[in-house]
């Protein structure tokens, strides 16, 4: 018998009454769905939808773009992997409000709208994040916007796409060199 990783882990979470971590999410996100399941929080949409807004973030332009370099995927693992479940809520919620607001303003998802109708929305939620931020407390959780961009960012110059096409990037460095010659404009180094 043939059984993937998401058949096994939803036996289990029967099995054990939903009482394994994430057994809860097993029973809200639609096991049987036609949309695949990337991991238990995220389906393989979600993960196109993360490409989109991140390469709006990082388009491509004289290096490939975030989606070349499937950083929605690298978001996925992370978000999955490494935030609490307080934090993975207002991720997932931003990323039902990103829509909503797309929905609203331009009567479209965000991956039907425009490039230019993409960057006007993202723009304005880096505007509101960045006074969220300004003024929150300590304790308070990130914007949910913050967290798409640090991940857009970090995933995107972490990539084989990012680390050798859009920084310089040396296999093997050499000796370090503090005077290394450096002019304007030069890509900055990946190692």
């Amino acid at each position: 018998m043939n059984m993937n990783r998401r058949d096994l882990l939803q036996n289990v979470a029967i099995l054990l009454g939903g009482s394994i971590v994430g057994g809860s999410v097993f029973s809200i996100s639609g096991c049987n769905s036609t949309d695949k399941a990337v991991n238990a929080l995220f389906s393989q949409s979600q993960v196109d939808f993360m490409n989109e807004i991140a390469d709006t973030i990082l388009p491509t332009t004289s290096s490939p773009g975030a989606k070349t370099a499937n950083v929605g995927k690298f978001m996925s693992v992370m978000v999955f992997d490494c935030y609490e479940t307080s934090n993975q809520k207002i991720f997932m919620e931003g990323l039902k409000k990103i829509d909503e607001l797309s929905e609203k303003k331009f009567s479209k998802s965000f991956v039907k709208v425009t490039a230019a109708q993409r960057t006007e929305l993202l723009q304005a939620l880096d505007k509101e994040q960045k006074e969220y931020q300004a003024t929150k407390t300590k304790e308070a959780p990130s914007h949910y916007f913050r967290m798409m961009k640090e991940l857009s960012v970090l995933g995107y110059f972490s990539s084989k796409e990012g680390a050798t096409q859009a920084l310089r990037y040396l296999p093997v460095p050499g000796k370090y060199d503090g005077a290394y010659p450096y002019k304007k404009g030069d890509k900055a180094w990946a190692t």
